[in-house]
C-alpha cells in the first residue's frame, strides 16, 4: 500500500512542479501592483475589504471553534431550555454587524469608485472588441489590432464597443474591468504613471478562444506617442524587392482583402484587423503567438492550427508564395518620413 502510494506520489511530483514553474515563468500582470491612479482606485477598494472579510473570517471560525468545544460540556437536559435574552441579543447583534458591514461597504466603495466615471479631457481612443481581437482606433485615422498605445503620465479616454458578443477590457495594473456590450457604448478612462508595457486580457468568457484575447496597453514617453501617432496615420509602406512586390501582388489578387484592409493599397476590408502597419506589431492573433516568419506563414496557411475558431480560413498558397506574402506583410512597418 505505501508502495502504491510512493508511486501515486512520483508520478503526481512532475506535474506540480510543472505548474509551479509555469505559474512563475512570465511575470502576470496584478491588481496589487497599481501603475496609475484609476488602478490605484480600484486597489484601496480591495483592500479594506480583504481586511475586513479576514477579521470577520477568524471571527467566526473562533466563535464555531467555541461552540464545539463548549457544546461537548452541555449536559443533555441543557439543549431543550428556553431561549434567553442573551441567545436574542447574539442573533440581533450578528444581523446588525453583517448589516452594518454590507452597507458600509457599498457606501464606501461607491465613494471611491466616483472618481472612476468622472469625465476630463484626454486623448481619445476607440477600442471594438471583436472574436476573438481588439479593433483599436484613434481620432487621426490610425488603425491598429491588440495594441493600445498610449502617452505617459496623461489621461487616456477609452470608448468602447462591441461588434458581437459581451466582451470586457481588463488591464490589472491601469484600470478595473469594463464591459463591452453589442449595440451599447461603454467608456473608462486610465494613466500609467510612467512609460511602460501592460498587459491586458478579455475578462468576460466570449467564447472558445476567450483566454487567446489579450492585448497591449504601451505607454510612450508624449514626444514618442506623437511621433507614433504620426506615423501609424501614414499610408502602408510600398515594398522595394520583388519577392514584397510579388508578395502584395498575391495579397491584392486573394480573399485576403475582402477581410483586411491595407491603406494606401486597394484593400479596405472591414471584418479582420487592419495590416497597413503589421510589422510593428508584437503577437499573432490577440497575444496567441509571437510575430515571426515562421508563426505568421503557419497561420496564414491555417489559423485553427494556432487558433482554433478563427474566422480565417486557410489558404492554398504554394510554399514560395506563402514566402513571398510573409515578405510582404513583414515589411509592413513605419514609412520614412
Amino acid at each position: 500500500m505505501n508502495g502504491e502510494r510512493a508511486r501515486r506520489s512520483r508520478r503526481l511530483l512532475p506535474s506540480l512542479l510543472f505548474v509551479a514553474l509555469t505559474a512563475c515563468a512570465t511575470k502576470s500582470p496584478s491588481i496589487l501592483s497599481p501603475k496609475g491612479p484609476a488602478a490605484r482606485t480600484a486597489s484601496s477598494i480591495w483592500w479594506p475589504m480583504v481586511w475586513v472579510a479576514t477579521a470577520v473570517t477568524i471571527f467566526v471560525v473562533a466563535m464555531g471553534a467555541y461552540g464545539v468545544v463548549r457544546g461537548r460540556r452541555i449536559r443533555e437536559e441543557d439543549i431543550s431550555r428556553e431561549v434567553s435574552w442573551g441567545d436574542r441579543f447574539i442573533l440581533i447583534a450578528g444581523l446588525g454587524v453583517t448589516g452594518a458591514i454590507l452597507i458600509g461597504f457599498f457606501v464606501f466603495s461607491v465613494a471611491r469608485s466616483v472618481s472612476l466615471a468622472r469625465t476630463e479631457p484626454g486623448t481619445e481612443i476607440t477600442v471594438i472588441g471583436h472574436d476573438w481581437w481588439w479593433e483599436v482606433r484613434y481620432p487621426n485615422g490610425a488603425v491598429t489590432a491588440n495594441e493600445i498605445h498610449i502617452p505617459a503620465g496623461e489621461r487616456v479616454n477609452i470608448t468602447l464597443q462591441s461588434a458581437d458578443v459581451i466582451h470586457s477590457l481588463w488591464v490589472p495594473e491601469l484600470a478595473p474591468k469594463i464591459d463591452l456590450i453589442p449595440g451599447r457604448t461603454t467608456h473608462v478612462w486610465f494613466k500609467a504613471d510612467h512609460p511602460g508595457e501592460y498587459r491586458g486580457q478579455c475578462a468576460e468568457y466570449c467564447g472558445l478562444q476567450h483566454a487567446h484575447m489579450a492585448f497591449f496597453v504601451i505607454a510612450d514617453a508624449p514626444e514618442a506617442f506623437a511621433q507614433w501617432m504620426s506615423d501609424m496615420a501614414r499610408p502602408a509602406t510600398q515594398p522595394a524587392s520583388s519577392l514584397a512586390q510579388q508578395g502584395q501582388q498575391l495579397f491584392l489578387s486573394n480573399t485576403c482583402i475582402g477581410c483586411h484592409a491595407i491603406r494606401g493599397t486597394a484593400a479596405n476590408g472591414l471584418l479582420g484587423p487592419d495590416l497597413t502597419h503589421m510589422a510593428t506589431r508584437q503577437t499573432i492573433g490577440a497575444g496567441t503567438v509571437p510575430l515571426s516568419a515562421n508563426d505568421l506563414a503557419m497561420w496564414i496557411a491555417d489559423p485553427e492550427q494556432i487558433k482554433p475558431g478563427v474566422t480565417m480560413p486557410p489558404t492554398t498558397l504554394t510554399k514560395d508564395q506563402l514566402n513571398a506574402l510573409v515578405t510582404y506583410l513583414l515589411g509592413l512597418g513605419f514609412p520614412s518620413p
